[in-house]
C-alpha cells in the first residue's frame, strides 16, 4: 500500500493522496482523507458514510455518519467516481 509521504502521480487516486476525497461506490458514499491507495482498496482517515448530499454548492454534507475509528478501507472494484467535492 502507498502511504502519504510523497506522490508524484498526476492523475487519479494516487494524485489525490493527502486531500479530502468523495467516493461514489455502488451502494454507498464515502468521504475523508485519502492516506492510502494500492491495487485493491483505497484507505480513509476521519471516514465518513455520507446518506444525504445535500446540494452539492453547499460546503458540507446534509447528513455525513463517521465510521468507527475514523480510519476506513474502501475497495476499488466498488468505485465508480470519485473526486474532491465538499
Amino acid at each position: 500500500m502507498k502511504i502519504v509521504t510523497e506522490t508524484t502521480a498526476t492523475e487519479g487516486l494516487e494524485s489525490l493522496l493527502g486531500q479530502n476525497v468523495t467516493l461514489f461506490c455502488m451502494n454507498y458514499i464515502y468521504a475523508g482523507k485519502l492516506v492510502g491507495v494500492d491495487d485493491v482498496q483505497v484507505k480513509l482517515d476521519d471516514a465518513k458514510i455520507v446518506y444525504e448530499t445535500g446540494a452539492f454548492t453547499e460546503k458540507g454534507w446534509t447528513d455525513a455518519q463517521p465510521l468507527p475509528n475514523g480510519t476506513w478501507y474502501v475497495r476499488l472494484a466498488t468505485v465508480e467516481s470519485f473526486g474532491i467535492l465538499k
